[in-house]
């Protein structure tokens, strides 16, 4: 039956019905209908707040999606009405300003049309709950090729028209905007440089204000966003320099906004967006001024894999970095408790993941990669896993998992920090290192024979040779169990010679194909049962011996060519021939003087007298 006939107050009252707009709890959402109500009363700011939508739905958690309604009798106005869908646009452009992800609707009693961002939504004629809208934004997959698009333009704009020459400086002013964006700023264009500046810090110290008494460095974040210096003209007089500045400051405002909202999705993985950052504000240089190399986000979710890590444990990471092993562990054991919603999920972000780093400004990535992701709480600490210090905290935190990528460079103490975590960890903690595959043999003698009179070498696993894009470094995964002698114990090791990942242009390496899943499933699978049926790579080997995987060597073979070229070569030399000279001599002649016979099975040279 046709609902044509209704007035645009039935029409409005039934939608709210229909979506749950009202008797919602304020300590959730504002929500609500009305046609007296203005942008400007629901917290808005700019030169539509004065526009009076049909309903709303404004979550108070600003990363979470928000809707806005305009209904209209049929009578009055059809239902894709070039008119009716600008309406509802501005709604939703002014929403944009504090929420990532809005949903504009128009209905009419009988149809509905739905927008987001400025884009029209695919959905049922029949007006549905506002659960369903809000399930077809988060349940998108994470769009990974349109953040690397927004990145490089990001990128591009920060250092070029904003003068931030420096990688890290780029890297955290991005992550800080995006914190802020996570936690209520308000970011609009037409904003000048002080407003857009000071709107990043304000809700950065927002963000960390509830969790700074339980953390005191997270006001680190704070202190290097604010010593970041662009490299700005401020000069009012000019107003043709005031409007580009202001343009450039509505661009990145527009960028950051999309990329939030793409990063807002139920489908999220752990998908590192600080590995995203480095790999496109980083993709000119080899490798970072402080030693860092990022982890590859397949082989976060594959150490965690296995150590046999699950939603339980106590994960420490004691050289951080930008915090990708804390995010994936995170992901992880929050989708094996049930949810972002459970009470286990809380209690995951605040007692479960421990992290230190020591360089600073990776310390504020760190800080910021976790805000990002609406984890405040994390215990991270800024420190050097070298020392005692930092002994002492890892043992206060009860971890029962350890993940980590420690700097290489003997410069930065790389075998310390493993030593000094393996003896600070409880007895029988899997911990996994990624080091270069001969830095256990390369180690002092005194120091590998300690570490093994303490600890088991369990498991070597040798990543693919080109795993660490455009780094030059062949690295393997080590497995120790703490507080165990080795005994002259075997250990197992086994070669992953590829992961099914390609190089894209500009992108760093991607599983296109979708291969690893699969090559994942099996490498797990045949390292726990100590048998690489399928590649043949398993070997069992002696630590006394090696501390490494082993390539095969060659089979010996001797041809009948081999012998014929050593007697010709040292008949040349008991002649007093120059045999590199007559080769280079013989190779002009043949290239360019002889004539070519082909006789049967025979290809014969002839070089006319």
């Amino acid at each position: 039956m046709s609902d044509s006939g209704m007035t645009e107050d039935e029409v409005r009252r039934k939608a709210e019905s229909i979506l749950g707009l009202y008797g919602i709890n304020p300590k959730i959402a504002m929500s609500g209908v009305g046609q007296i109500t203005t942008m400007k009363q629901l917290g808005f700011v700019g030169e539509d707040a004065s526009l009076k939508p049909d309903g709303w739905y404004l979550p108070n958690d600003r990363g979470a999606v928000a809707l806005v309604l305009e209904t209209k009798a049929q009578d009055l106005m059809p239902i894709d009405s070039p008119t009716l869908r600008a309406q509802v646009e501005k709604y939703c452009a002014t929403i944009r300003s504090r929420y990532d992800l809005v949903v504009g609707l128009s209905y009419d009693g009988d149809h509905t049309r739905a927008y987001v961002n400025g884009k029209p939504l695919d959905v049922p004629d029949e007006l549905q709950p506002k659960g369903f809208y809000f399930g077809r934004l988060t349940n998108r997959p994470i769009d990974k090729d349109r953040i690397y698009e927004l990145t490089m333009r990001i990128n591009n704009s920060l250092h070029s028209d904003f003068g931030i020459k420096n990688l890290y400086h780029r890297m955290i002013f991005t992550a800080c905007a995006l914190v802020a964006r996570r936690h209520d700023a308000i970011l609009v264009r037409g904003m000048d440089y002080s407003e857009f500046h000071n709107g990043i810090l304000n809700a950065l110290n927002k963000a960390i204000k509830s969790d700074v008494q339980k953390n005191a460095k997270l006001q680190l974040l704070a202190d290097v966003y604010s010593e970041i210096k662009m490299n700005v003209s401020t000069d009012d007089e000019n107003p043709l320099a005031v409007a580009r500045l202001t343009g450039l400051i509505g661009d990145f405002i527009d960028w950051i906004t999309e990329i939030s909202g793409l990063i807002n999705s139920n489908a999220w993985n752990g998908e590192d967006v600080m590995a995203i950052f480095f790999n496109e504000f980083n993709r000119y240089k080899k490798k970072s001024e402080s030693g860092q190399i990022f982890t590859p986000d397949h082989i976060t979710g594959f150490m965690y894999r296995l150590v046999g890590a699950d939603k339980d444990d106590r994960i420490l990471d004691a050289c951080a970095g930008s915090g990708s092993f804390l995010v994936k562990a995170m992901s992880n054991m929050i989708r094996e408790a049930g949810g972002m919603d459970t009470t286990k999920a809380k209690q995951i972000k605040s007692k479960q993941l421990y992290g230190i780093e020591f360089d600073r400004e990776i310390y504020a990535l760190a800080c910021a990669n976790m805000l990002i992701h609406k984890d405040g709480k994390t215990n991270l600490a800024h420190m050097d896993t070298r020392t005692e210090t930092a002994s002492e905290w890892i043992k206060k935190t009860g971890a029962t998992k350890v993940l980590m990528n420690p700097p290489y460079e003997n410069k930065f103490g790389c075998m310390k920090i493993v030593e000094n975590v393996l003896d600070s960890v409880n007895r029988g903690t899997r911990c996994a290192f990624i080091l270069p595959d001969k830095k256990l043999e390369k180690a002092s003698k005194k120091q590998m024979s300690r570490i093994l009179q303490n600890n088991r070498l369990l498991k070597v696993v040798k990543l693919p040779e080109n795993l660490f894009f455009g780094v030059g470094v062949t690295t393997s995964i080590f497995i120790f169990e703490s507080g165990r002698a080795q005994d002259g114990k075997k250990f197992f090791a086994v070669n992953i010679a590829e992961d099914g990942l390609i190089t894209v242009k500009n992108k760093g390496r991607h599983d296109v194909h979708n291969r690893w899943p699969a090559l994942e499933d099996y490498w797990v699978d045949a390292i726990e049962r100590n048998d690489d049926s399928e590649y043949g790579t398993g070997q069992w080997l002696d630590p006394a011996d090696h501390l490494s995987w082993q390539a095969p060597m060659k089979p010996f073979a001797l041809t009948e060519e081999d012998l014929a070229r050593t007697a010709m070569d040292y008949v040349m030399f008991k002649r007093g021939i120059d045999a590199r000279a007559l080769k280079e001599q013989l190779g002009r002649i043949a290239t360019y003087s002889a004539t070519v016979a082909n006789n049967g099975d025979t290809v014969v040279l002839e070089i006319s007298k």
